[in-house]
């Protein structure tokens, strides 16, 4: 009983001490010439369905919520954007029809978005016809 009363504490101030790890925010410049919907035909619609579902990682238009503040949850998080802008950037968007492709196939195999952002984000659970609509569209734009 000792034991377990000394790592429930050892647990309790390390869960306590990360706390006081405060991830940066990093978004960008939201206010750039190559956004997608600048480089690129994107229907209203569709430009909507970007931002409702890809946008928090892939752009500099992150909206953090209030469980960033919370730790591991944030670092795992900012991971997370890093990695998503590193792979495609709407804000900083360069016309390449491989990532267009790419695009269309992440949406068709539910990889994008990831699960565990659809969990807590109730506009990014896709339903088939806006679904539909993104890999259309992306498969339009790929030639």
């Amino acid at each position: 009983m000792k034991v377990l009363k000394a790592v429930f504490l050892i647990i309790l101030l390390g869960f306590i001490a990360i706390q006081f790890i405060r991830p940066e925010k990093i978004n960008g410049s939201k206010e750039s010439g190559n956004d997608i919907a600048l480089v690129l035909t994107v229907p209203s619609s569709v430009n909507q369905s970007l931002k409702d579902v890809c946008y928090d990682c892939h752009s500099n238009s992150t909206n953090y919520t209030w469980y960033f503040n919370i730790q591991p949850v944030g670092l795992m998080m900012n991971r997370h954007i890093k990695e998503g802008r590193e792979e495609l950037n709407f804000s900083n968007f360069a016309i390449n029809p491989d990532k267009m492709k790419e695009i269309a196939e992440v949406i068709e195999e539910n990889e994008m978005p990831l699960k565990s952002y659809r969990m807590f984000h109730k506009k990014a659970r896709l339903e088939d016809t806006r679904k539909k609509e993104i890999i259309q569209w992306a498969e339009s734009q790929a030639h």
